[in-house]
C-alpha cells in the first residue's frame, strides 16, 4: 500500500511540475531576431528607397509578454534618374514591448509598441537628422521549431518628432511632427526634400525576420 501511495505521489508531483512548466510557456526565455524592412516609392524618374536592418535581443517576462531592445541601421536614398539627390545614413536604438496571442498551433499574433530613437546625417551635406517617437505594429510569428520562428509585422500607427539641423545651410533648423495610420500621412516638404521624398517617417511599414529562442 505504501508503495502504491508513493508511486501515486510521484506521478502527481510529475503532473504538477509539467503543468506548471506548460503554464510558464516561454517565460524566462531569451530571444534574438533581426527585423529587415524595405520601402520604395517611384514617380517618373524619381525613386526613393528606405532600407532598415534592426537586430533585436529580448526576454519573455511572462508566458505571453516580451521586452527587448534593438540597435540597427537605416538608409534612406533618393535618386532622380542617374543623380543621387539624397543619401541618408541613420542609426536607430529601439526599446520595445510585445504581447503574444496564440492563433492556432505554432502560429501566434503579436502586438508591439516601440520607441525608436534615430540619429544620423545626410551624406555629402551638413544636414543632421534626429527623430524620436512611438510606433505601434502588429504581426504574425510562426514557430518552425520550439527554438526557431519566422515573423512578419506591419506598422499600424506612428507618432514621430523630427529635427533637421543645418537644413538649407546657415545653421537653420527645421522641426516636424508626424502622426500616421498604416503609414499614410502628409508631411512638410522640407522633410521630404531632405530625406528623399515620399517618406513620412524613417520607420519602414513592413518588416520580416527570423527569431531564435534560447
Amino acid at each position: 500500500m505504501k508503495k502504491i501511495l508513493l508511486i501515486a505521489g510521484i506521478a502527481l508531483l510529475s503532473l504538477t511540475v509539467n503543468a506548471q512548466e506548460k503554464s510558464k510557456g516561454l517565460q524566462g526565455a531569451w530571444f534574438a531576431t533581426s527585423q529587415i524592412g524595405y520601402q520604395q516609392t517611384k514617380s517618373g524618374n524619381h525613386k526613393s528607397t528606405n532600407l532598415s536592418v534592426l537586430p533585436i535581443v529580448g526576454t519573455f517576462i511572462s508566458p505571453s509578454v516580451a521586452v527587448g531592445a534593438g540597435i540597427g541601421y537605416i538608409n534612406i536614398k533618393s535618386e532622380n534618374g542617374t543623380t543621387t539627390a539624397a543619401n541618408t545614413g541613420l542609426v536607430v536604438v529601439e526599446p520595445l514591448v510585445r504581447k503574444y496571442w496564440n492563433v492556432s498551433g505554432s502560429l501566434y499574433f503579436f502586438g508591439q509598441l516601440a520607441a525608436p530613437i534615430i540619429n544620423g546625417k545626410v551624406k555629402d551635406t551638413d544636414i543632421k537628422v534626429s527623430q524620436y517617437g512611438l510606433a505601434a505594429s502588429g504581426g504574425f510569428d510562426y514557430f518552425v521549431t520550439k527554438n526557431f520562428s519566422v515573423e512578419f509585422s506591419y506598422n499600424l500607427a506612428n507618432l514621430s518628432f523630427t529635427k533637421l539641423k543645418n537644413f538649407g545651410g546657415a545653421g537653420v533648423d527645421v522641426e516636424t511632427t508626424d502622426f500616421s495610420l498604416a503609414h499614410v500621412a502628409s508631411v512638410d516638404s522640407e522633410y521630404n526634400s531632405a530625406l528623399g521624398g515620399g517618406m513620412n517617417n524613417a520607420v519602414t511599414p513592413l518588416s520580416f525576420g527570423f527569431k531564435f529562442v534560447f
